[in-house]
């Protein structure tokens, strides 16, 4: 989950630019895959506060087989949306975040993690807004950064899933869960500190009266989702 280089994530993001009717659709096999697997969140929450991990780490891994899925389909089908710039990087916030509320209350995980974490987020709320004034349509491009953050945190949860039992491989599995959340949380922040940097080129370069070339914040990856992970 959160590792596509492309996918949903097609959508315009130039300067200004009308977007197409096929980029307003919304009923598309890959939109309904990415509806699919929020309505899978609250499930997965309430399979983590019920301890059944076993059926949580499936549900997971059905969400993530899902979120590679839909990314590939909406490339080989054309079926690119902006809906689904939007769908992709929400579902896996809130996966992200049900794990976190679910560790916290079950103590698998402590709560300074969860306040880096949901700091991180609020620490790049206010660039949308930024963007919106210089005029730029939709949002950064994702870095790379921020697409490993993503992906190692989507690791270091299962992990220290599995790692709440007993026995050896429970043992190796919350070492590699710890292993994967720092780097994760580690990635995470400095993905925001890049972010912050482009916005920061971005008003220069527009009060010097050069806006950017569509899809080409500096820094960014232009074939990543447009929402900063």
């Amino acid at each position: 989950m959160g590792t596509d280089d492309g996918g949903n994530d097609g959508a315009a993001r130039d300067r200004g630019r009308v977007p197409s009717p096929a980029e307003n659709r919304v009923l598309t096999v890959p939109n309904l895959l990415s509806f699919a697997r929020l309505l899978g969140v609250p499930l997965f929450l309430w399979l983590v506060l019920a301890e059944r991990d076993g059926w949580a780490l499936g549900v997971l891994v059905l969400a993530g087989l899902s979120d590679w899925l839909d990314g590939r389909l909406a490339r080989a089908l054309n079926q690119t949306s902006r809906l689904g710039t939007l769908l992709d990087p929400a579902a896996d916030r809130l996966y992200i975040l049900a794990t976190l509320v679910g560790l916290t209350v079950r103590d698998v995980v402590p709560l300074w993690l969860v306040v880096a974490l949901v700091a991180r987020e609020v620490a790049i709320v206010p660039i949308a807004p930024i963007l919106r004034r210089l005029g730029y349509q939709g949002a950064l491009p994702v870095h790379f950064v921020g697409k490993a953050g993503t992906m190692c945190l989507l690791y270091a949860f299962p992990l220290l899933l599995l790692g709440d039992h007993h026995g050896a491989a429970a043992t190796a599995a919350k070492v590699a869960g710890w292993a994967f959340a720092g780097w994760g949380t580690g990635l995470y922040w400095w993905a925001a500190l890049l972010y912050w940097e482009q916005t920061r080129r971005l008003v220069r370069d527009a009060r010097a009266g050069s806006p950017p070339e569509p899809g080409t914040a500096p820094g960014g990856d232009p074939k990543g989702a447009p929402n900063p992970r």
